[in-house]
């Protein structure tokens, strides 16, 4: 479904279902570089199960116009104005990795909006290395490839994917490939630069899950762990074999946290 955004066309998949103003809405919130098909499966799945979904398109990522959002406040505040596009008073947050950022950014400073907020695979700070910036920033394919092996599990290049018929490196690097220049390099600096993780924190009066992989290189357990201490009603679902691309390692795992958490 097509929304307008401050002028510009914003792609959200909707389970290809009118939104319901009787139904709760689930929005999802997907990393840098990527887009709304990450939350394949969950989306769906919640589509077709009593609720709204709203799985977005950030500015200048899959089907939504750009240019990108520069950081993580204004991504919040883009996603406020989705939901009044939409006609969408109040939500539950689901977001992954830049995603997580902008769902916790949402919560803090619009909690009459939030109702519940899930981040998966999510650091604070969430820094990135000099070499992956910069290379980004030049719109190198290592860039890519540095995105596509550091976000997933060692084990993925081995097979046995539990979607039939996925290669998630060749999915992940298409993605990526369809960026335009600079947007990569957008999302991962204003993941790098964002300072409002803390207190943000502290301002969150809503439930919250964390979702966190053990094989997770690029936002790793142990960082969601530290940070949850600043979550004190926050539960906590680790994941044993997934890497840093939790929704497609382990989607049926995902999808059973989420189901719980948003019954």
């Amino acid at each position: 479904m097509n929304f307008t955004v401050d002028g510009r066309q914003v792609f959200a998949y909707t389970a290809a279902h009118a939104l319901d103003a009787a139904k709760p809405t689930v929005v999802f919130l997907h990393g840098a570089g990527f887009d709304h098909s990450m939350f394949g499966l969950q989306s769906r799945y919640f589509g077709y199960h009593g609720r709204n979904v709203l799985a977005v398109d950030f500015p200048a990522h899959g089907r939504s116009a750009g240019p990108p959002l520069a950081s993580v406040p204004e991504m919040a505040d883009w996603v406020m104005r989705l939901l009044d596009a939409a006609k969408v008073e109040r939500a539950s947050l689901v977001g992954h990795s830049l995603g997580s950022l902008v769902a916790l950014d949402c919560a803090a400073r619009y909690p009459m909006r939030v109702e519940r907020i899930a981040l998966l695979g999510i650091a604070y700070p969430m820094t990135v290395s000099d070499a992956f910036l910069q290379a980004a920033k030049e719109n190198r394919q290592d860039a890519y490839d540095m995105d596509t092996i550091w976000g997933h599990a060692p084990q993925v290049p081995l097979g046995a994917n539990p979607n039939p018929g996925m290669w998630m490196y060749g999915d992940a690097l298409a993605r990526l490939g369809r960026l335009g220049p600079g947007v990569l390099y957008s999302g991962l600096l204003a993941c790098h630069t964002y300072a409002g993780g803390d207190a943000a924190a502290a301002k969150v009066t809503c439930p919250v899950l964390l979702m966190l992989a053990r094989r997770d290189q690029m936002t790793p357990m142990r960082a969601g762990v530290e940070f949850a201490k600043h979550l004190p009603q926050a539960k906590i679902v680790q994941l044993s074999a997934s890497g840093h691309s939790v929704m497609t390692e382990e989607p049926d795992a995902v999808l059973d946290a989420l189901a719980a958490f948003l019954a």
